[in-house]
């Protein structure tokens, strides 16, 4: 009995002739890759050649239409350089090479943002350099290249995210023992990324009239939540209805820079604003185009700080959650573990930047405290002064 005949896998092609690829699964990941194919004609019969798949052999395109010029030129005739050239190809295959590594990483990376970011920085920056060596051939040398000439167009703080990436990828690889660590430690440029804004009294009080004459509720809204509470741009962004308990007085925050769910305190201010603040059909109380999650408020928040004549340095949104922080810290009634919890700082260092203006409010008031007694004595000086006058007018009188 004949068996069923199974269906032929879809062909497509690419940019290089006789060279295609149909969808096929990793067999280190169980996710989708190409796996390329080469036609070429030998001894007039039409040959359909495996050239290799997308991940597991790092075969491209590029690579799979060399091999058919080969095959096409007769290099292969010969079974010994054939079978030469197979065993060398295997050689390669099995290289743990930083492309092939990146690879599989990225597909360890749940969070969607990260995984964005990672992979644009390594597509920009590693992947010519680095991409088609194993981690033991990269010097330091190279990789000191590289930090100096990312350096002269991007920050260092991306420059660092960078390198950083490039160490995590080789550690996936020696942790699985798929590869040797990096035989040298991977110097990343100084970062200072402590800015800390705040604003005096004339320009809190500019900024507020400002905002309250932009007829951008949204971008009132945001400006305001973000001065009454501290959050973050994305954290406001992301905000929906449900997100605000008004019964147990508090906000949810999802998926914050520090990592897990957070809850902060709905205080009376941002209570008043949101009641106030309409529904526009969405879930979202800032919503974007369609009701969907914003992505952007650039523009109307610009023009209010340039109508309130704020420095050009102030960040509108996280300059206004460093003056937050700065107004508790000042306060000298917030300790800093209550201010590490209110901004959702994963690392007490970040809040500590805040540190000297409780202390210099705790100076002021122990100054205070000094002063009082320097005032306590010097009445006490003054009646006795007074005393010791009276007692000598009266001896003079006897």
């Amino acid at each position: 009995m004949g068996g069923v005949k199974m269906p032929a896998k879809k062909r497509f092609k690419t940019n290089y002739p006789g060279v295609y690829y149909v969808k096929g699964v990793s067999i280190a990941t169980g996710k989708s890759e190409k796996v390329y194919y080469i036609r070429y004609r030998k001894d007039g019969k039409a040959i359909d050649e495996k050239a290799g798949r997308q991940f597991q052999n790092d075969m491209t395109p590029s690579r799979a239409a060399k091999l058919r010029i080969r095959r096409i030129e007769g290099a292969l005739s010969n079974r010994g350089e054939r079978e030469a050239i197979e065993a060398e190809k295997k050689a390669q295959e099995d290289k743990w090479k930083i492309d092939r590594l990146w690879n599989l990483y990225k597909e360890t990376l749940t969070n969607d943002k990260t995984r964005t970011s990672d992979d644009g920085r390594y597509r920009k920056y590693l992947k010519d350099r680095f991409g088609d060596k194993e981690p033991q051939e990269l010097i330091l040398l190279d990789v000191d290249r590289l930090r100096l000439k990312l350096l002269k167009t991007l920050s260092p703080q991306s420059v660092k995210h960078t390198l950083t990436l490039l160490a995590r990828i080789v550690n996936y690889g020696a942790k699985r023992n798929m590869c040797k660590p990096l035989p040298f430690r991977i110097k990343n440029p100084t970062v200072n990324n402590l800015k800390t804004e705040d604003l005096n009294t004339g320009e809190l009080q500019t900024l507020l009239k400002a905002i309250e004459e932009d007829d951008n509720i949204h971008a009132r809204g945001i400006m305001k939540l973000a001065m009454f509470t501290g959050m973050r741009r994305g954290e406001m962004f992301k905000l929906k209805w449900r997100d605000i308990n008004f019964e147990r007085g508090f906000i949810t925050i999802h998926d914050p820079k520090g990592g897990t769910d957070q809850k902060i305190p709905l205080n009376d201010a941002a209570r008043a604003l949101l009641q106030e603040h309409p529904k526009e059909g969405s879930e979202f109380i800032f919503p974007g185009r369609g009701g969907g999650q914003r992505t952007t408020i650039g523009r109307p928040v610009n023009r209010i700080k340039n109508r309130a004549g704020l420095p050009k340095d102030f960040r509108p949104l996280h300059g206004l959650r460093h003056l937050y922080a700065s107004m508790l810290a000042s306060t000298g009634e917030v300790d800093m573990y209550t201010l590490q919890r209110l901004l959702t700082h994963k690392d007490p260092r970040m809040t500590q930047r805040y540190a000297h203006l409780r202390d210099e409010t705790l100076k002021k008031a122990s100054n205070l405290a000094g002063s009082i007694i320097d005032k306590a004595s010097m009445a006490e000086a003054k009646k006795q002064g007074e005393k010791n006058v009276i007692n000598i007018e009266g001896h003079n009188k006897n």
